[in-house]
């Protein structure tokens, strides 16, 4: 098939680019970058990101009525 297409400057730059890196021809490259860029979502498809949460329990029950209790929860026995 022939046609005839309208590239924008970084789009043509990018493909002289890959042009000289690969040393294909313009049709060669233009073909081979369309087919990779038609294939990505056919090979590739991204699943969602789903976070499964947990609910969260205190390790310990602080009362924050009796300070001495608590000193001794967060520091231990010896915290006078």
């Amino acid at each position: 098939m022939r046609t005839t297409l309208t590239l924008d400057d970084d789009v043509a730059a990018k493909l002289k680019e890959e042009m000289r890196r690969s040393g294909r021809s313009f049709k060669e490259t233009v073909n081979t970058v369309l087919r990779n860029g038609l294939n990505v979502t056919k090979k590739n498809k991204i699943e969602p990101f789903n976070v499964n949460p947990k609910k969260l329990k205190p390790r310990i029950r602080v009362d924050y009525d009796n300070i001495g209790e608590l000193l001794e929860q967060i520091e231990g026995s010896l915290h006078k």
